[in-house]
């Protein structure tokens, strides 16, 4: 039985396999009979097989032949005959003749034709004139070729990357998946699974083995392998190699003859760019991505829906940079003052949730202030998203300042990583391949985040915690001129936080020999007019800026007096020149600019701005002296509303000075206790028992072995004892503190930093109560609080919270008691005598709305009194 097909591809030196001319669908395996060839095998070749493989597949792949099926075997349905080509050329004889093929001792029956016994004896002196010729596998001993079945160590691509070499292909597993056979030497080959470089094809069907379950083909998937097999399968070609995928499987580059087999895919719209091997590809990348954008304008296949994106006008936009968000986020603002979000295209910052990039946020954001902030920018618009749970709908751009790309310049140090889009998300950089490359640059040099280490993180000590410390700094600050420092944050129009990086120390900058109106707390409260616009100016020009500030005095509580100067220029006389502060003469005349600061004032008066916006120049003669008093306004402090703010609580601490520590129940508890664990567990591992690299330093947080249970526990630094090598460290989460030395002290790891789990600890102060001064009367006292709240979980009502101080003035009650609104622990303290209603009240605690909580305390006290109980034993001492 004859019939006619075409060679698709071929087995081995015997056996092909035969697509049909009419349904190339269809296949069939086809054997030369009489003959036999070397076995090609994984487990390794016999000598020669590919060899006579390759005589075979050069000689018949692709072309039109006649075939002659002789007999077939019946168990396998296998066929075996003899075949011609268009040319004449027969099979098996001419392979015989070439010394290739073998034929079987056991060919030939006594019942076979003469006809087939004369074909016989014909091939037999082939093979005897193949021999003494020594052709083919008669050649001798070295036919032996070594064969590969996957990359084995680095060196393979340390020796062969960016180098191109013969191959041949194998299989077509899929559109971008190849089974290729490397020729890297005459006696050397690698057969591995080689995945096409730079795009990625919709996946073929494919059978699960442990269920027997077919996975239908993805949409355009069998139509890609269809045209990667017809212009491949079996082709000896060249091959790119670019590098290897995680899984260990070769990247590279087919190269037909017609070119790059990628992008005659993704020209039809049968694949899709992989953005993973863009960093392989480097340059040769942009020829994908343009073949991709072709076939999507043509909206071929793939694509068939594809909507082009938006160009924005195609037009850029001059702003500057107003506010760092965070290191990939920042504000701008235009040339009409509108402020608008962005975020840097195609980059992350270091998250939060990573422990290995967490502790580089800071530092990433600083590099970005300093690049930008206050700078002319370029942006162009690549794109939006919207908003989700997590986040607000932002734009995303490309930002660039003398013409470098601040994004790429971040991926670069490693101070931000690359997002991998989703295939179908166009709002991307159009640098994207560039910001790939430059990530994997960053981690061959371990740069940033890469480098899996945590960088020193600057500690700030606040000098403007108290006025005891301001006085510590004053000298230091006052004897010098013009010191360098970082604003970062407005508080009002006048009063500033200042980052001294050289001293290691933050203050409160309030501006010298002026008075700024009040800002409301919130950006819709109104405060004091042009309190607001006072606050948005200094925000504008001063926020984050680098500056430099000249201290003359501090204020009673810590605030540092002084001049703010942004690039040079005043920033007191500024405020002043745009009518947004009054000149406080005596302050003023004080700190030297009395001067400069009346004529600014002058300016702004006769300019009718801001403040002086209804001047009368008469006005100016009846104006009273202001008090030589500090240059910050006081804050308003009384309370029209009583807040209606309760939280379940538990007092984890009471110190010697009666201020309690507190947690709040519910927001952070629950965490903490999943923190502790994995604590605990840190620290039992022998391997984590680490002690300080060097000496602790205030402020620094460790992990400190806790006297009392020997468990360890997140702590900071409060003193240090270098002669003892004994430190002070206050327990964060509970606010209890002890010396302990330097011994049972060990480093914080990252992953239980307070990026990860905030301190949990929180200073509170008992409500309209003042516990006595006397040394045994407190310490009484404070055994009471003990007693009334160890062990228990309470309700705070959170009365007034002190920002500046970081102190929460709170009443407690026991839920128990909800039935009697006067019973709070407050007042249970002040009925035992060992608390007095403070003599002087504070200005919110003079509020009306606590004038009926003030008379149940007074009354509870008056009856302390009267019992003589506690501290009232001996008499009233309020009377001395």
């Amino acid at each position: 039985m004859s019939f006619f097909a075409q060679v698709k591809s071929v087995l081995s030196g015997d056996t092909l396999i035969l697509a049909n001319p009419k349904n190339p669908a269809v296949e069939r395996q086809f054997s030369l009979a009489y003959v036999t060839a070397p076995r090609l095998s994984k487990d390794g070749d016999e000598p020669y097989a590919f060899q006579s493989r390759e005589f075979l597949r050069e000689l018949t792949l692709g072309k039109p032949i006649k075939c002659t099926v002789l007999y077939t075997i019946p168990n396998s349905g296998r066929e075996y005959g003899i075949a011609q080509l268009q040319d004449g050329t027969e099979l098996p004889e001419a392979a015989v003749k070439a010394g290739w093929l073998k034929v079987r001792e056991d060919a030939g029956r006594k019942d076979d034709s003469e006809e087939i016994l004369d074909r016989l004896d014909k091939l037999r002196e082939f093979e005897t004139q193949a021999k003494n010729e020594q052709k083919g596998l008669h050649a001798g001993k070295d036919g032996f070729i070594a064969v590969q079945n996957d990359l084995g160590d680095p060196d393979f691509l340390n020796q062969w990357k960016g180098k191109t070499v013969d191959a041949v292909i194998e299989k077509v597993i899929s559109g971008d998946r190849l089974l290729a056979r490397l020729l890297l030497s005459d006696k050397k080959h690698y057969q591995v699974m080689t995945l096409i470089s730079g795009i990625r094809t919709p996946s073929t069907a494919r059978t699960n083995p442990s269920t027997g379950q077919t996975q239908p083909a993805e949409e355009y998937g069998e139509e890609a392998k269809r045209f990667v097999e017809t212009r491949l399968l079996q082709r000896k070609l060249k091959v790119k190699i670019v590098g290897a995928s995680p899984q260990g499987q070769l990247v590279a580059t087919i190269l037909h003859p017609n070119g790059n087999i990628a992008e005659f895919l993704l020209q039809d719209g049968l694949a899709r760019c992989n953005d993973f091997h863009s960093v392989f590809l480097g340059p040769d990348m942009a020829a994908l991505r343009a073949a991709e954008k072709k076939a999507q304008s043509a909206q071929l296949r793939l694509h068939k829906g594809h909507v082009a994106k938006a160009t924005g006008g195609g037009k850029d936009l001059d702003v500057t940079v107003s506010k760092i968000v965070g290191a990939d986020t920042i504000l701008v603002r235009n040339k009409a003052g509108e402020d608008k979000r962005l975020s840097l295209s195609s980059i992350r910052g270091p998250r939060a949730g990573e422990p290995s990039e967490a502790p580089w946020r800071e530092e990433a954001k600083e590099f970005l202030r300093k690049k930008v902030i206050g700078k002319h920018v370029r942006v162009s618009i690549d794109g939006s998203k919207a908003a989700t749970d997590d986040f607000e709908a932002r734009d995303v751009a490309t930002v660039t300042r003398d013409g470098k790309n601040i994004g790429l310049m971040l991926v670069q140090e490693g101070y931000a990583t690359v997002i991998r889009h989703r295939k179908d998300d166009t709002d991307r950089a159009p640098n994207y391949d560039e910001l790939l490359a430059a990530q994997e640059t960053a981690k061959e040099e371990k740069k940033g985040i890469w480098s899996g280490k945590s960088p020193k993180i600057k500690q700030y000590t606040d000098m403007s915690e108290s006025a005891q410390k301001a006085k510590l700094q004053l000298s230091t600050l006052s004897r010098q001129k013009k010191v360098p420092g970082i604003v970062d944050f407005c508080k009002s129009g006048s009063r500033f936080t200042v980052l001294i990086p050289r001293e290691g120390v933050k203050i409160t900058l309030v501006l010298a020999g002026i008075r700024a109106p009040r800002a409301g707390r919130t950006p819709k409260e109104q405060g004091e007019p042009f309190g607001n616009e006072a606050l948005e100016l200094a925000n504008r020009r001063c926020n984050q800026r680098d500056c430099e500030i000249d201290v003359h005095d501090i204020d009673k509580v810590g605030g540092f007096i002084g001049d703010l100067y942004i690039g040079r220029e005043s920033f007191a006389k500024l405020l002043v020149e745009e009518g947004l502060a009054s000149v406080h003469q005596y302050s003023a005349e004080k700190s030297g600019n009395a001067a400069e600061l009346n004529a600014a004032e002058k300016r702004a008066k006769e300019a009718r701005k801001g403040l002086w916006k209804d001047w009368d120049p008469s006005q100016d003669a009846a104006e009273e002296e202001e008090e030589a008093a500090a240059a910050a306004p006081e804050v308003e402090l009384t309370i029209r509303e009583k807040r209606n703010d309760y939280r379940d609580i538990v007092i984890t601490n009471v110190d010697a000075n009666g201020k309690l520590k507190i947690q709040e129940v519910g927001k952070g508890t629950a965490a903490l206790t999943t923190l502790m664990n994995e604590f605990k567990k840190y620290h039992s591992n022998p391997a984590n028992k680490k002690s300080l690299p060097d000496a602790p330093k205030t402020g620094e947080l460790v992990a400190a072995q806790f006297s009392a249970d020997g468990e360890w526990y997140r702590a900071r630094v409060r003193s240090n004892d270098r002669s003892a090598k004994v430190a002070e460290v206050v327990y964060i989460d509970y606010g209890n503190s002890e010396k302990q030395p330097w011994s049972k002290l060990r480093p914080l790891d990252a992953q239980f930093g307070v990026q990860k789990l905030k301190a949990q600890a929180i200073d509170a102060s008992l409500s309209f109560v003042q516990l006595p001064s006397a040394t045994h009367y407190l310490d009484e006292a404070i055994n009471i609080i003990y007693e009334l709240t160890e062990g228990r979980q309470l309700v705070g009502s959170f009365d007034y919270i002190d920002n500046k101080e970081g102190l929460s003035y709170i009443t407690i009650y026991d839920p128990k008691d909800a039935k009697d609104p006067d019973s709070s622990l407050n007042r249970e303290i002040l009925s035992t005598g060992y608390a007095m209603v403070p003599m002087k009240l504070k200005a919110w605690e003079r509020s009306p709305v606590f004038e009926k909580t003030l008379k149940s305390y007074q009354k509870a006290q008056e009856q302390a009194k009267d019992s003589r109980l506690g501290m009232w034993e001996y008499g009233d001492i309020t009377e001395d």
